[in-house]
Order: structure tokens, then sequence, then C-alpha cells
């Protein structure tokens, strides 16, 4: 019995190892059971960025009747903040706490900021739509100030959330904890998605309320369940004297550094040529290729599908060692296939290529996302370590700051680069003045699509010479459990 035992235990623990999601991705520094506990900041931010970019966006147009320029700056609001969060990152770097904490005080603030946004924003709308009482003005007032708080919010969570997950993951496991965190964060846009979906589908002005305050107390009951007991308090924090080095002089030390700005550069660009096209796949299968509203709702699915499928292979290459350079590169090249077979489905009326290029571009932003954040860990940031301009380069807050402030306005900003491009040049072209032969509604589209596959190749320029170029990759001899992640 006893040697029965045994061999049950070592089979279970291999077939545990195999195939439980994320078994690997845990550390003695960071157990599988904590590892999964920190990680739920990444779910609450997916919540509120489902609320804002597609629940409400909907809710906000068909049910409440406020007009689309409305909606779309209300929705871009929060991009205002995206800038900052470098500053966010070192200042969580450089955190004086009484408490003896640096991450924990940001990730508190940025949960109370998402509370207050998230409380008072149904009750702003319902008096910018004349439901409420008060004049409008007192709506786009108070609906302006709940967004941008919930920006402000998501956007400091998220930067110091990622800065404590990288403190406390040794260096080898940080891949697959980037992954971790990002399927974490896909799953809570995604089933929130459905959630929101089911609990508005018979809409009326209370559900909206109860709704969003509803995940107002969700999204601060996740933040306090990941950010509890994570980062040891450290009483020589509190001891020690204010630093001499700025915020400035740290950033200009971060893009003083030749790969860093090159980095940076290559993010912008590649988060622009995979955004762009956010609010435009599903106008361009219904319009053009001619989809049904169910057929449409599925791209969304096929996006998070190649983007769940590259988290898992970017991790296990990641774990062999791979350059995560190079696999950057790669996403930006999977991209320019995936475009080019969105373009050319609408000449061959081909809605299979149409869905295999939407799966790609899901897969291909993916990989370019987790490689490029996976570098942005391993950055040097310079913070000051003394009150005598001494610094070493232990800045996580301001690498990933930096790499999110990028990220996210690069993104913000060509999303709606991309939906007015698609407006011009659809009415020019429908008007005739780009002549006979471009006179069709897929004519705006198609100059979207190629201006994000001549940003791709912009990105290969600019990430280009940070691809390791000599060494062949070295495997670990650890296997990766998110590699085995189901589906």
């Amino acid at each position: 019995m006893n040697r029965f035992q045994a061999l049950a235990i070592r089979g279970w623990s291999r077939v545990g190892t195999r195939f439980l999601p994320f078994a690997d991705a845990a550390s003695a520094q960071l157990p599988l059971p904590r590892l999964l506990r920190l990680s739920l900041f990444q779910v609450a931010v997916g919540m509120a960025l489902a609320l804002l970019n597609g629940t409400l966006n909907r809710v906000m147009i068909v049910e409440l009747g406020v007009s689309s320029w409305l909606v779309s700056l209300m929705v871009a609001l929060p991009i205002l903040f995206a800038p900052l969060r470098a500053l966010v990152g070192f200042k969580s770097d450089t955190h004086r706490s009484a408490l003896g904490w640096r991450r924990v005080p940001y990730l508190w603030f940025g949960s109370l900021m998402m509370f207050g946004g998230l409380a008072i924003m149904p009750f702003a709308l319902l008096v910018l739509t004349g439901e409420g009482h008060g004049p409008a003005w007192v709506g786009q007032l108070g609906g302006a100030l709940a967004f941008l708080l919930v920006g402000a919010g998501l956007h400091t969570t998220q930067t110091a959330g990622l800065a404590l997950a990288s403190d406390l993951a040794p260096a080898e496991t940080r891949p697959r904890v980037v992954a971790l965190l990002y399927v974490m964060l896909l799953l809570g846009m995604v089933a929130s998605s459905l959630a929101y979906g089911a609990l508005l589908s018979n809409f009326s002005p209370v559900r909206l309320v109860q709704v969003i305050q509803g995940s107002a107390m969700v999204a601060m009951a996740l933040n306090i369940v990941a950010l509890w007991k994570q980062e040891a308090r450290d009483p020589n924090r509190a001891a020690a004297p204010r630093t001499a080095m700025a915020f400035r002089d740290s950033w200009r030390a971060l893009v003083g550094q030749r790969h860093a700005r090159r980095l940076l550069v290559a993010v912008a660009l590649g988060s622009a040529a995979f955004s762009m096209q956010d609010v435009l796949l599903e106008p361009y299968g219904g319009q053009i290729l001619h989809l049904g509203v169910g057929a449409t709702t599925l791209l969304t699915a096929l996006l998070a599908g190649g983007s769940l499928a590259a988290f898992a292979l970017a991790a296990r290459w990641l774990q062999r060692g791979a350059d995560a350079n190079r696999l950057a590169a790669h996403g930006a090249l999977v991209g320019v296939v995936a475009f080019a077979a969105v373009v050319f489905a609408e000449p061959l009326q081909a809605a299979w290529l149409f869905r295999i290029g939407t799966a790609l571009i899901g897969f291909g932003g993916g990989l370019f996302s987790v490689a490029t954040l996976t570098v942005a860990m391993a950055l040097d940031a310079p913070v000051p370590q003394d009150g005598h301009g001494g610094a070493t380069p232990v800045g996580h807050g301001l690498a990933l700051g930096a790499w999110g402030a990028v990220q996210a306005t690069a993104a913000g900003s060509a999303i709606a680069l991309g939906g007015a491009l698609r407006d011009v040049v659809s009415s020019l072209a429908m008007d005739g003045a780009l002549g006979p032969a471009l006179a069709s509604p897929a004519t705006g589209y198609s100059v979207v699509y190629h201006l994000e596959i001549a940003l791709l190749f912009a990105t290969l320029v600019a990430i280009g010479p940070l691809v390791r170029r000599h060494g062949a990759p070295r495997p670990n001899p650890h296997r990766f459990g998110l590699a085995e992640f189901p589906g």
C-alpha cells in the first residue's frame, strides 16, 4: 500500500505540473496561490476596460441616446492619464511610506479611484440623458470626471501591480508571470463582458446603476484580495533620507540608454499598428463582407483566442531561452500577414480569410505585447538609493510605467486616428474624389489596414538592432505549465 501511494503521489505530481495552467510560473519566492491572488488586480483592470470600451459604449449610444461624438470623447478620457504611468512607476520606486511600503499605497489609491469613478458614473450618465434631476452640463461634467477617475485608477493599479510582480518574481520566472498576468487580464475582460451582457439584457436605468456600482464593489474587493500581504514592510524605507534624484533625471537616464529608447519607439509603433483597427473590424465584416451580427460578434472570440495562443507559446519559447526582442519581431511579422489577409478578403469576398486574419491579429498582437513587456521588465531604470545622488538599476516601476504609458497612449491615439481616417477616406471615395476605381466603401478600411502594415514594417526597423544576433538560445530544463494551458 505504501508503494502504491508513493507511485500515485508521483504520478499526480507529474500530471499537475503538466496540465495545471500556470503551475510552473510559481517559484519559492512567489508560490502559486500567492501569484494567482496577485493576478486578481488584472481581472479588475480587465473588468473596467470591458465596461468602458465595450458595454458602456453601446449602452450610452443605443439605450441612453447620447451623441456618438460625446461618447467617443468620454471613452477617450482615460487615455489622458496614460502618459503619467511612467511618473506613477517612478514614484512607486522611490515612495517613502511610514508603514514601509512602496507599491501597496499606489495599488490602494488606484483602487479607490476606480471605485469612486464607477460609483458616480451611472448617476452622471442618467443626468446627462435627462433621466435624472439636474442640468445636462452637470451630467457631462460628472461623466467626464467618472471616466477620468476610472482611467487614472486602472492605469495606477496596473502600473504598480506589474512593478510589484516584477519585484516578487525571480528573473527566470518573469516571462511566465507576464504571460499569466496577460491571460488574467484577458479572462477578466471576456468574463465581465459576458456578465454585463446578461445583466443588462433587460435594460433599465435602475439596472444600469446596480450593475455599474456592483462592478465598483467587485473591483475594490478583487484589488484588496490581490494586494493583501504581498509586499513586505521595510521600516528602513520610512527612515531613509529623501532622495536627490528627480523624476526628470531618472527619465533622462532611462531613455538615455539606446536599447531602452529603441524599445519604447518599437512599442509605440507596434501598439499603434495593432490597435488602429479596434473599432473597424466588426463594421468591416458587416458592411463589406455582409456578415450578420452573430458572425461579427464572434470576431472578439477569435481575437481573444489568438491572443491566448500567443501568450502560451510566448511563455514556452521564452522559457526555453528565446530572445524576447526576436519574439516581438515575429509578432510584427504575423501582423503583416494578418492585415494582408483582411485586405484580400474584400476582393475575394472570402469570410473565412477574414476570420483567419482576425485570429492572426490577436496572435501577433499578443506575441508582441508579451515579448516587449518581458524586455521592459529587464530594463535597468536608475533610481536613487541615497540622498547624495547615488543610484542603482532597480527601478522596475519606472521602466514598466514607461512601457505602459507608451503602449496605452499609442493605442488610444491610433484607435481615434483609425476611425477618423476611415470616415474621411470613405467619404472622399464615395463622392468620386479618388476616381471611379476607388469609389467603394471598402476604400476607407483598406487605407487604414495598409497604414497598419506600414507601421508594422516601421516597428521591425525599430526593433531590428535589439534582436540578439549571436549565441544560440539557452534551453531551460524546467517545464512551463502555461504552455499546456487547456483549449
